[in-house]
């Protein structure tokens, strides 16, 4: 035991103060150069990432209607600004990894070598995870919701027309509070596998309170997701089988007691 111990050492040296603020310093003007660059290339291709993001929407009204449509801005500046807010939800995306590396280099010489083994997983889960959560509320959850939405619009020979217009500005907020959502939520077995590690909470106790959680999933989808069924169901099922699988991996991570 005493050997195990004399390995599991720590790679820093000590350092003052100032040293450690100087450091601190280095790792967010590269963090703040790689989202500028980052950002940069977003704008360039805003308008293209922004066609992306509308396609499921153009898929659809194209389908209901067989001509094309359009989305409207009634503000001057309103497609301007939408850019700059895609180009920033881009360009955070991109920058990711090399902000995430910048804070471990900032953070790996003050763990032992089995924590900075034990952290790199989930540092390495958290953008799959992110992006699995962001892909199936885009390949899955917008077809269903925005064809659900859209049949409420009336045709252009009933008594009061109702047709969709939606503006830039308000489809882009739309769809990134719905990628985000989706996205955070998707880290579940992220955080509680890390609690688990760190003895705060366990499999067992997972297991005990299940029935709850599952309603607690509905909740949550209730409250991020937009107000039909399609959408909010859509977010509660995964998180279930989330939820599932952070019992799993939470029993493998959980301190078992040690045995004489």
């Amino acid at each position: 035991m005493a050997d195990t111990k004399e390995e599991d050492t720590i790679d820093d040296k000590p350092m003052p103060l100032l040293d450690h603020l100087i450091e601190l310093r280095r790792r967010l003007l590269w963090s703040a150069a790689a989202f500028m660059v980052a950002f940069g290339i977003s704008y360039y291709f805003s308008a293209a990432i922004y066609s992306f993001l509308a396609q499921p929407l153009v898929d659809i009204l194209a389908h209901q209607s067989g001509t094309p449509r359009r989305l409207i801005f009634t503000q001057l500046y309103e497609v301007f600004f939408t850019y700059i807010k895609v180009a920033f939800f881009g360009g955070a995306f991109i920058a990711f990894p090399v902000i995430s590396t910048q804070l471990w280099l900032f953070v790996a010489p003050g763990l032992y070598k089995s924590e900075k083994k034990a952290f790199l997983p989930f540092l390495a889960a958290t953008p799959v995870l992110f992006v699995l959560g962001a892909a199936l509320a885009y390949y899955f959850v917008f077809p269903f919701a925005w064809k659900f939405f859209i049949s409420f619009e009336s045709p252009a020979g009933s008594a009061v027309p109702i047709q969709l217009e939606a503006k830039v500005s308000e489809y882009l907020d739309l769809v990134m509070k719905l990628i985000f959502a989706f996205g955070i939520t998707f880290e579940l077995p992220v955080a509680l596998t890390l609690l688990a590690k760190v003895g705060i909470v366990s499999s067992a106790s997972l297991k005990k309170y299940r029935r709850y959680a599952y309603v607690g999933m509905f909740v949550v989808a209730a409250i991020l997701a937009p107000p039909d069924i399609i959408t909010q169901t859509g977010l509660a099922i995964p998180l279930i089988l989330l939820y599932e699988i952070s019992i799993l991996t939470s029993g493998w991570v959980e301190t078992k007691p040690v045995e004489d």
